[in-house]
């Protein structure tokens, strides 16, 4: 049984984790959140000691480090801005880190935390959950198998509705959430760029605090992308049909169907990384490299639109 400690147990990734140690058999000693609504906890670890202070928790963590208690994983849910802190933290503490995507918001983090994880001789996690959903996994198979000569068509549409609690919140403010390509889109990229291969063209054609657009080009795939949280842009019949989300790729025409299989994938990235089969730093630098550049370039009109955009 290995120890946990979680920061931001108050957030809305939270419960995925907590039950991700559980059903793995583990045990949570201690956790953190400036918040203090964490009733969520009493249904996993309801025994683990809960701090509201970033100080009382890394000196709690130093105690019992002292007293011969193992601390064997940090899980991180905080926003953001904050996740290259925290895991600096966890290695500090002689822990490994389980990271939230994005890992980190800028690739120069990236090269920092490699030289950290060197010198501390512990692992930094983040969670993939895409590249183990079984009908992304086919997906990548299949591509592999095909070998075309053409490269894929793919319209990557996400538009998954906020209030106006969003603007007001950490996830509003780009300069701690990396702004909408980054906060909802990333792990989309991670499992385009783990498909089809290396960026070789990026174009912006969209750039807002609700809504982005573009067109990428890999090496196997001409992937045209809008993400969006405002309810407005949700097609006709899924607004009259009550729901607030839509979310498709279509490959060629053809529609990739995995709305189902996510529930348990933290719980299945939780099992990997114990395993020692983590996805790490290696693996989190594509997505990181081309959601900084899609957050530094300027709008342009180059490259296929989206057909949201010509509505």
């Amino acid at each position: 049984m290995k120890n946990f400690a979680l920061i931001g147990a108050a957030g809305y990734i939270a419960p995925r984790h907590l039950k991700a140690i559980k059903d793995t058999n583990n045990n949570l000693i201690a956790a953190l959140d400036k918040f203090d609504s964490v009733g969520v906890m009493d249904s996993y670890f309801p025994k683990a000691d809960f701090f509201v202070e970033f100080e009382r928790f890394d000196r709690h963590i130093e105690k019992i480090k002292r007293q011969g208690v193992k601390l064997d994983y940090v899980s991180i849910c905080t926003p953001n801005y904050l996740h290259d802190a925290h895991i600096r933290m966890a290695l500090r503490s002689g822990a490994d880190a389980i990271c939230e995507k994005p890992l980190v918001l800028n690739p120069w983090n990236v090269d920092a935390l490699q030289d950290i994880e060197k010198e501390s001789g512990q692992k930094i996690n983040t969670i993939l959950q895409l590249r183990l959903h079984p009908s992304i996994i086919a997906l990548k198979e299949k591509v592999e198998s095909e070998n075309r000569n053409t490269k894929y068509e793919v319209d990557l549409t996400y538009i998954t509705s906020r209030g106006r609690w969003y603007d007001i919140s950490w996830k509003g403010d780009e300069s701690k959430s990396g702004g909408i390509a980054t906060n909802i889109g990333i792990h989309f990229y991670d499992m385009l760029s783990w498909i089809f291969g290396d960026v070789q063209e990026n174009h912006v054609h969209l750039k807002g605090k609700t809504k982005s657009a573009g067109y990428l080009e890999f090496e196997k795939a001409r992937v045209r992308w809008f993400l969006s949280i405002d309810e407005n842009d949700l097609p006709k019949e899924v607004k009259e049909s009550g729901q607030r989300t839509f979310r498709s790729i279509t490959i060629n025409d053809e529609e990739l169907e995995f709305s189902n299989g996510f529930t348990d994938l933290h719980t299945v990235s939780y099992k990997e990384i114990l395993k020692g089969k983590g996805f790490g730093l290696e693996e989190a630098k594509n997505s990181i490299n081309l959601v900084h550049d899609i957050r530094n370039k300027t709008q342009v009109n180059s490259g296929e639109k989206h057909p949201f955009l010509k509505k």
